[in-house]
């Protein structure tokens, strides 16, 4: 039943102007490993991002370290001139300096934020962002609502259609709110781990759209694993779908701010990530597999802060 895509995805809209397919595209997958780098099957990479256009995707991720910047040269070299219809996000503020994810850091000066996103534009072959992301709330060498202020300045210079946060606290998202009017956060929020869950009851709250990363791991929450993976088995077998498939419909069923964005190199796994908005779980399939993971964790660590 869910191995095929539907015609057209159900909507969500981004700052209440910018309406787009409920399931998007992440495409950090589309660089090398541990995302340094190109993606070394180019040829592939640009088929896929066409691929993700023509089964009727209209919202595509990135940011600028990822590659770094590789991905967004790969997504212009693929798309550009961008049909209609088709929004694009990235994001600023994280710095890369090598293979190791140690030399990952993070930079708040609204002037390095301002180089950022004016070189991402450049990169993509954009004259404004959709959706332009604050990558991080960790820096600490810029006050953090002077961060927020720097993108509402490109947003009033009309650089930037929305903005979002990635990587903060549901404080932060309050403190922002104060700066800027926020559309979007991301935060670790899946099925097997609900890290994010302040800042998605938050978002829910403020009218923000809520884009979870990992959308379907289902071990992202360690030790509570494989009672994940027995809860969602049945599932799976009762919808002829695959976990993924099921973790996927949970999201979207858990929550209207939902927006997640799967990313994969697989051209299969993108058909089965869309032919997920087909499954109708019921409200007890639903509350059951909510309540397998407690609402909470820690910070992210490691390769998973690029999201």
């Amino acid at each position: 039943m869910a191995g095929h895509a539907s015609s057209a995805l159900p909507t969500i809209t981004i700052g209440g102007d910018l309406p787009v397919g409920r399931i998007g595209f992440g495409a950090m997958q589309l660089t090398g490993r541990q995302v340094w780098g190109p993606y070394p099957d180019h040829e592939g990479g640009v088929a896929l991002l066409r691929a993700v256009v023509a089964e009727g995707i209209t919202f595509i991720d990135t940011a600028d370290v990822y590659g770094p910047h590789t991905n967004e040269l790969l997504i212009r070299e693929a798309l550009h001139p961008y049909p209609p219809g088709l929004a694009i996000a990235s994001k600023g503020g994280f710095v890369r300096g090598g293979y190791d994810l140690s030399t990952l850091g993070w930079v708040g000066n609204p002037k390095y934020l301002r180089q950022s996103a004016m070189l991402s534009l450049q990169r993509l072959g954009l004259d404004r962002f959709d959706l332009y992301y604050l990558h991080s709330g960790y820096a600490t060498d810029a006050p953090f609502e002077d961060q927020v202020g720097e993108l509402k300045k490109l947003q009033d210079e009309g650089y930037i259609r929305h903005i979002g946060l990635s990587n903060v606290t549901p404080d932060q998202f309050e403190a922002a709110r104060s700066v800027a009017d926020i559309a979007a956060v991301t935060a670790r929020y899946n099925v097997g781990n609900r890290a994010g869950a302040a800042l998605l009851a938050a978002a829910e709250q403020a009218g923000a759209v809520f884009s979870p990363w990992h959308p379907v791991s289902l071990r992202d929450g360690g030790d509570n694993a494989d009672q994940v993976a027995a809860a969602i088995a049945p599932l799976a077998a009762r919808y002829e779908a695959t976990p993924q498939q099921i973790a996927l419909a949970w999201l979207l069923h858990r929550s209207p701010a939902m927006l997640p964005i799967p990313g994969t190199t697989s051209l299969a796994h993108l058909r089965e990530n869309l032919a997920a908005a087909s499954i109708r779980l019921s409200g007890t399939e639903v509350a059951e597999l909510t309540a397998l993971v407690h609402e909470g964790g820690g910070p992210p660590t490691g390769e998973s802060l690029l999201g």
